[in-house]
């Protein structure tokens, strides 16, 4: 590694970069900062640069993910670029205020500009300003390299994540106060419910029809004697179907953003959208980890409630509905048909494979 640091390059790094968000309601375009004299390596790293003369003894990690993607994919994006700066002995922090993701919000009252600052704590003791003035940064690609670790529910990322990922206090203090006033001493069955884009995703888990999540949620309320449901989905029919079915034992987190369409980040239609986004999805699947037993698909989401583990003893029931296309174009259309054929001519079970997950 000697051999790699034997030069650095001045990069020209404006103090007070122009907004990265255009004075728009919704973020719909990324400009990232202005980096010049480049350097383009072999290995896990982009960009080497000396950009001040603090901290001359340390190397530092800058990780970037722009625009990134959703927030537990982000949280297992972080993590992998966390493993690679323990490796080398670089010190990790995130930067989501120069190189800005989908949660980053344009609204003025938000006096934090770095969006991973939103929800989680620094993962190291330094700022980004300290940063970007001292001797030896290195700036990560933007890319999900192909070694990475694609699940969080890994045993190999619990002590990383343990370590490393920290909510902010008021995320803990709104779930608790969740908990307290709608668990109470009923026994819950949480749900992950996914929508929208998820029937097109090529190579993806199809998700199970309303009927399908109707007889797979009246079997597991009944043998595992539950009480009440907790719901979690992005999809704004499949909300207004469980409250059709299940009525009183059905609670959810109301104020989160639903749509029958793919376009949470595409709208902004409340003050601090994106920010609300972000903390809501992180308090529904604290929840969720919460609960007594658990129906899903593989998620980020699900993984995540599997990395949390509140509930040692929770049941978790993994929905087995068969693969999307991983042909992009049959992706777009392969769901829709089978929801509409029968059974015997290809169209989806009434009960699909559930898989009972060991809780380990």
């Amino acid at each position: 590694m000697i051999n790699i640091f034997k030069k650095f390059y001045l990069v020209s790094l404006d103090p007070k970069p122009k907004s990265l968000i255009k004075k728009k309601n919704v973020v719909d375009e990324f400009e990232k900062i202005s980096l010049k004299n480049k350097i383009n390596i072999e290995g896990d790293y982009s960009l080497i640069l000396n950009l001040g003369k603090l901290n001359k003894d340390k190397i530092f990690y800058i990780i970037r993910r722009t625009p990134g993607a959703g927030m537990f994919s982000n949280i297992l994006y972080v993590l992998n670029h966390i493993k690679i700066a323990k490796k080398y002995n670089f010190i990790p922090i995130v930067d989501m205020k120069n190189f800005v993701s989908i949660y980053n919000d344009d609204c003025i009252s938000l006096k934090e500009k770095n969006s991973w600052n939103y929800f989680f704590k620094n993962i190291s003791k330094y700022e980004l300003e300290e940063v970007y003035n001292s001797h030896k940064v290195i700036i990560s690609s933007n890319n999900f390299y192909n070694f990475f670790n694609y699940h969080l529910e890994d045993k190999s990322f619990k002590k990383l994540f343990d370590e490393n990922i920290f909510f902010k206090d008021y995320l803990k203090r709104y779930v608790e106060s969740f908990k307290n006033k709608y668990f109470n001493d009923n026994r819950i069955l949480g749900i992950h419910f996914r929508g929208t884009s998820y029937k097109t995703s090529a190579g993806h888990p199809l998700i199970p029809t309303k009927d399908q999540m109707f007889n797979l949620t009246n079997k597991i309320l009944k043998e595992d004697n539950l009480d009440k449901i907790f719901l979690v989905t992005e999809e704004e029919s499949h909300l207004k179907f469980f409250i059709q079915k299940f009525n009183k034992r059905l609670f959810y987190l109301k104020s989160s953003f639903r749509s029958n369409k793919n376009n949470a980040f595409s709208i902004y239609p409340r003050n601090k959208h994106r920010y609300k986004m972000g903390g809501e999805i992180i308090a529904e699947t604290i929840l969720l980890s919460k609960c007594d037993s658990f129906l899903f698909i593989d998620t980020n989401v699900s993984s995540a409630v599997i990395r949390i583990n509140s509930n040692k003893d929770q049941k978790r029931y993994k929905i087995d509905n068969g693969l999307n296309s991983k042909n992009k174009i049959i992706a777009l259309f392969k769901w829709y048909i089978k929801n509409y054929l029968p059974t015997f001519l290809g169209g989806f079970k009434k009960e699909p494979k559930l898989i009972l997950l060991k809780n380990q």
